[in-house]
C-alpha cells in the first residue's frame, strides 16, 4: 500500500512538473488570458537584484546600482520566455512626513525673496525582497513577468533623485537593457555575483501613475531598444508645467506651496552617508539655482525636466490616460505628448476620465495594448479608435468610442465680454464695439468656488452666455486672450471656465462646475523665457491656453468666464487690494465646441 501511494504521489508531482513546462500563454479576441498554471501565487518565482547603469549620481566613484525585483510564473525555471510588465518609482521604499512647514511659504508678494521651507529627511521602509506589489496579480496570470526597480536614490537603489534629471531617464533604461542581455545585473548590491534574465523575451511594456507614469516617457525618450509600449497614467511630463503656469509660480493643486526641491527632500530615501552631498550638489546647487521661484520664467533648468524636448529617439507605443479633473497633474500634461507622439507618427491613443488624479484605462484596452506589442498577437489595436473617453455619467471601464482628440467636429468659436461688475456681465459671440473697462480687487481670503457663486462682488469678473436649451459638447483646449493693466509691478491672473448654476451639496459631481481653468503672469506677456515688472496702470495684452477639456454642458446650464488675481488653492498669495483692471474689447476666448456656431446658436435660441 505504502508503495502504491508513493507511486501515486510521484506520478501527481510528474504531472505537475510537466504541466508547468507546458503552459504557455493563452489569447483569445486578441486579449492575453488568464492561464490556470501562471495563477497560483505560491508557485510564483520571487527574487531581488541590482542593475549596473552608465551613470554614478551620487558621485562614490562607482557606477549606480538600480534595485530591483522579479516576479514570474514557475515554467520560466523550465525554459518558458516571457514579456516583461516594468514599473519603476521613487516612493517605493518611503517618503517625507511632516506639515506645512516642509512647503514654501506663499503668502507674500510676487517676486518677494522669502526663507526657504523646512528641510525633512526620508526614512526608508519596506523589506527586501519585495519592492512593490503593483501590477503583480493582473499581468503574472496572464503570461506576463512584473518586474520593478526603486529609481536613483531612492530605497535600496545608488545615486541621488533629480527629480527629472537624465539618470531617472537612463536607470529604466539600464533595466531594460539588462532584460535584454546589454546590461549586467549582480545578486547584491556591492557584490560581483552576475545575475542575468535569461526568462525575458527582451519585450517590455511599462506603466504606473503620476510619477510612476512619468518614469516610462522617460525611459521611451532613450529609444531603448525592447521598450515596446508604455502606459502612462497621469504622467507629469514636465517640471515646469507641474509648478509654474504661462510665468507663474503655481502649485500642484492639493500641495500649495511644494516646488521641485520639497518634491526633491519627499523621495530622497537613499543611502544616509550620500545624502549630505546629493543635496548640496543637486537640491542645493542644481535645483535651488535653476528653479527661479523668484520670477516663475522657464530657462534652460525647466527645459531639461520637459520629456516633450525629449522625444525625438522614442519609439515605443503609447496608450496615454488621464482625468480631465485633474487638478495636481493637469491634463495638458498627457495631451502635449499624445499629440507629438501622434504626429512622429507613433501608434498612440489616449484615454480620457472626468475624474481626478490617477485611473488608468480599462484593463481589457491595456491587455490589447500589451498583447499586440509585447506578444506580438495581431490583434488590430492600431486601428481601434484613436481616443476614448468616459462621458460624465459613465463607467469608467466604459469609455466612448472617438475618432480622435479633440473631437474632429469641434470648432473654435471666438466669445466676446460686455460688462456688468460687480454683478454678471455677458459672453457673446458678438463683438463689442464701445471700449469698455472692469476692475477687479485682489483678495485671496475668497475662494474660486465662492466667486463663481457671488451675485455681486468685486473680486472677480464674471461673464455668462445664455442659459443652454439643449447640451453643448466642449472638447480641447480653449484660448484666451486678454488685455489687462495692474495696480502693482505684478499681479496673479487666473481665469476659469465655470458651468452655472453651481451644484452644491452631495449631490454635486466632478464635473458639475469646473469647465477648465487657466493661471498666467501678466508679466510674461511677450515671452515665457523673460518676465518684465508691469507698469502701473498701463495695458498688456497675453494670449495662453487653458487646460483641454471634454465636457458635455447640460441644458439649463450657463458657461461662464470668470476673471480673477489670486487662486486661494493655487497661486501665490500677495496682500489683498492690487487693482486688475480689464479692457472688454481687447479680451475674447476661444472656445472648441463640437458643431460649432450652428451647434451653439441651437443651444441657445
Amino acid at each position: 500500500m505504502k508503495k502504491i501511494v508513493q507511486s501515486i504521489c510521484l506520478f501527481v508531482f510528474a504531472f505537475t512538473i510537466q504541466a508547468q513546462e507546458q503552459a504557455v500563454p493563452v489569447f483569445k479576441n486578441g486579449e492575453a488570458q488568464i492561464v490556470t498554471a501562471f495563477k497560483n501565487p505560491e508557485n510564483w518565482i520571487r527574487h531581488d537584484l541590482w542593475v549596473e547603469t552608465t551613470f554614478d549620481s551620487d558621485g562614490d566613484g562607482k557606477l549606480d546600482r538600480m534595485h530591483v525585483d522579479v516576479t514570474r510564473p514557475a515554467q520560466t525555471e523550465n525554459g518558458l520566455k516571457l514579456p516583461i510588465v516594468y514599473e519603476s518609482s521613487p516612493y517605493y521604499s518611503g517618503v517625507a512626513s511632516g506639515g506645512r512647514e516642509l512647503f514654501w511659504n506663499v503668502k507674500h508678494e510676487l517676486g518677494e525673496k522669502v526663507p526657504e521651507p523646512t528641510r525633512s529627511n526620508v526614512k526608508r521602509t519596506g523589506k527586501r525582497p519585495i519592492i512593490s506589489n503593483s501590477q503583480i496579480k493582473t499581468w503574472v496570470p496572464r503570461g506576463y513577468i512584473v518586474v520593478h526597480s526603486s529609481s536613483p536614490g531612492t530605497g535600496l537603489s545608488d545615486g541621488a533623485p533629480t527629480v527629472g534629471g537624465d539618470n531617472e531617464s537612463l536607470a529604466p533604461k539600464a533595466v531594460i537593457d539588462w532584460l535584454n542581455g546589454r546590461a549586467k545585473g549582480f545578486s547584491e548590491r556591492e557584490g560581483n555575483k552576475e545575475v542575468t534574465a535569461f526568462w525575458s523575451t527582451g519585450k517590455v511594456g511599462m506603466t504606473g501613475t503620476s510619477y510612476n507614469g512619468t518614469i516610462p516617457l522617460a525611459a521611451a525618450t532613450t529609444g531603448v531598444n525592447g521598450l515596446e509600449a508604455i502606459i502612462p497614467v497621469a504622467p507629469n511630463t514636465s517640471y515646469y508645467h507641474y509648478y509654474r503656469s504661462n510665468g507663474l509660480v503655481r502649485s500642484p493643486g492639493g500641495y500649495l506651496g511644494e516646488d521641485i526641491d520639497v518634491l526633491y527632500d519627499f523621495i530622497h530615501s537613499g543611502k544616509e552617508e550620500n545624502r549630505a552631498r546629493n543635496n548640496k550638489v543637486v537640491r542645493d546647487t542644481e535645483i535651488a539655482n535653476g528653479m527661479d521661484r523668484l520670477s516663475g520664467d522657464y530657462n534652460d533648468f525647466w527645459a531639461g525636466r520637459d520629456y516633450l524636448n525629449d522625444m525625438k529617439p522614442m519609439k515605443a507605443a503609447l496608450l496615454m490616460s488621464h482625468g480631465f479633473n485633474d487638478w495636481n497633474v493637469m491634463p495638458e500634461h498627457s495631451y502635449r505628448i499624445y499629440k507629438k507622439a501622434s504626429e512622429m507618427g507613433l501608434p498612440t491613443q489616449i484615454y480620457y476620465h472626468q475624474n481626478g488624479h490617477g485611473g488608468p484605462p480599462p484593463v481589457k484596452m491595456m491587455n490589447r495594448w500589451f498583447t499586440r506589442y509585447l506578444h506580438g498577437i495581431e490583434n488590430n489595436v492600431e486601428n481601434d479608435a484613436k481616443a476614448w473617453i468616459v462621458r460624465e455619467n459613465d463607467k469608467r471601464s466604459e469609455p466612448t468610442p472617438y475618432k480622435e482628440y479633440p473631437n474632429p467636429d469641434a470648432k473654435e468659436i471666438t466669445f466676446y465680454l460686455k460688462g456688468g461688475a460687480p454683478r454678471i456681465g455677458h459672453l457673446s459671440t458678438e463683438k463689442l464695439e464701445i471700449k469698455e473697462t472692469e476692475t477687479l480687487i485682489d483678495n485671496y481670503s475668497f475662494s474660486a468656488a465662492s466667486l463663481a457663486q457671488a451675485d455681486y462682488t468685486n473680486h472677480r469678473l464674471l461673464y455668462t452666455t445664455p442659459i443652454l436649451k439643449e447640451d453643448l459638447h466642449i472638447s480641447g483646449t480653449s484660448v484666451i486672450t486678454i488685455k489687462a493693466a495692474s495696480s502693482k509691478e505684478a499681479v496673479n491672473l487666473s481665469v476659469y471656465l465655470v458651468s452655472l448654476p453651481w451644484s452644491k451639496g452631495r449631490r454635486a459631481k466632478i464635473t458639475d462646475n469646473i469647465i477648465t481653468k487657466g493661471w498666467a503672469d501678466l508679466q510674461n506677456y511677450k515671452s515665457l523665457t523673460k518676465s518684465k515688472p508691469l507698469k502701473k496702470g498701463k495695458f498688456y495684452e497675453m494670449t495662453f491656453k487653458l487646460q483641454p477639456d471634454d465636457q458635455i454642458i447640460k441644458k439649463g446650464q450657463q458657461i461662464g468666464l470668470m476673471i480673477f488675481s489670486s487662486d486661494s488653492e493655487y497661486t501665490l498669495l500677495p496682500k489683498p487690494g492690487t487693482e486688475l483692471t480689464v479692457d472688454l474689447t481687447g479680451t475674447k476666448i476661444t472656445i472648441p465646441i463640437v458643431g460649432g456656431q450652428d451647434a451653439f446658436k441651437k443651444a441657445i435660441n
